[in-house]
């Protein structure tokens, strides 16, 4: 990857996505457009689709083109409220990626499953001990071997090669998508015209990372207007078993984001969220990665659960206590069989 990792490193210390710098013009000469200019021969679903691609063209260089669809409605495009990108932007606060502590592996070419030396093995293997599973999180086909375990991928410290069976979210996206408006759900996110196979990386839940404090204030404000976009780094693994811990960050893809900001919640998802680290050495800062959970057929909508993953043990919950008053608690649409009538712990 990188042969000069300190000139690497000098470069990510002096530069990295800061909220701060978040483009906001061409948004807002949009918007400063009338409604008739801007369904003007499908100018405003053209210029959506063209800045995913010119925005994402380093990121995902091998992605299929995201198309915008809606055949329910007369609203071109989602609305034009965020930069379209796949980047983390760092918030005030927030300390910028943790390089210092960064640990890659000395492999030639591939990193070998069997290695014995593969710092980066070593390190996914003491989070996979209950598991049974040996080697690294991906299998051969690189795909996820079990959810809801932190992945470590190799980085840009790492001596392997590009094609290492250890870079997976690190390539993007691979499979075709689509944000498509739903009857009573707003927009959504739907497979293409192929079918994405079980534990397949889907895409990288991209937005501003901010604290805690800060994603309370814009929760409260969020939940009024009925559209909220925060995620909590509040994974198991953080918690070490510590009763009294609280998330340190959040992502907001509010500002900044891009297509997995339009993903549903579904009582019966077919995706889930697992916490990532490339290049950062900070444990609270995970990347939210996204993942089939089984099969995805051809133009099914792509869901998650905002519950987190489903517990087919848990017990029948009880009714949603009345302060839920704010407009963003609107009952679940999923349709799910098991629908539990709302989204929201």
């Amino acid at each position: 990857m990188v042969d000069d990792y300190t000139a690497m490193r000098r470069e990510m210390d002096a530069y990295y996505p800061k909220s701060k710098d978040i483009p906001h013009d061409l948004q807002d000469r949009i918007n400063a457009l009338g409604m008739h200019h801007r369904r003007a021969g499908n100018m405003q679903a053209l210029i959506f689709e063209a800045i995913i691609t010119e925005n994402t063209a380093e990121d995902e260089p091998h992605a299929p083109p995201i198309r915008i669809i809606n055949d329910i409605d007369d609203e071109s495009t989602p609305p034009f409220e965020f930069y379209y990108s796949n980047k983390r932007w760092h918030g005030e606060g927030v300390p910028k990626p943790d390089l210092e502590n960064l640990q890659g592996c000395d492999c030639n070419g591939r990193c070998d499953r069997n290695s014995e030396t593969c710092a980066c093995m070593k390190r996914q293997r003491q989070f996979l001990e209950d598991t049974g599973i040996t080697g690294f999180i991906y299998d051969e086909r690189r795909r996820l071997r079990t959810h809801e375990y932190p992945i470590f991928e190799c980085n840009s410290h790492c001596r392997c090669s590009d094609d290492c069976i250890n870079r997976v979210v690190q390539r993007g996206r691979e499979v075709a998508i689509n944000i498509r408006k739903t009857p009573n759900k707003g927009w959504g996110v739907f497979a293409g015209d192929k079918k994405i196979p079980a534990n397949t990386y889907i895409g990288v839940y991209a937005g501003e990372c901010i604290t805690d404090s800060e994603a309370e204030m814009r929760g409260s404000i969020y939940n009024k207007f009925g559209r909220t976009y925060l995620f909590d780094l509040d994974f198991w693994h953080l918690k070490g078993g510590d009763e009294e811990w609280s998330p340190k960050f959040t992502i907001d893809a509010y500002h900044a984001g891009n297509f997995t900001r339009y993903l549903n919640h579904s009582c019966d998802p077919n995706c889930s969220i697992n916490p990532c680290y490339i290049d950062e050495g900070n444990l609270d800062k995970p990347l939210l990665t996204i993942f089939t959970l089984r099969d995805v057929a051809p133009g099914e909508e792509l869901c998650f659960s905002y519950f987190g993953r489903p517990d087919g043990d848990e017990e029948e919950e009880e009714e949603p206590p009345a302060k839920y008053h704010d407009a963003v608690y609107i009952p679940c649409q999923c349709g799910a069989r098991n629908c539990r009538q709302r989204m929201w712990t």
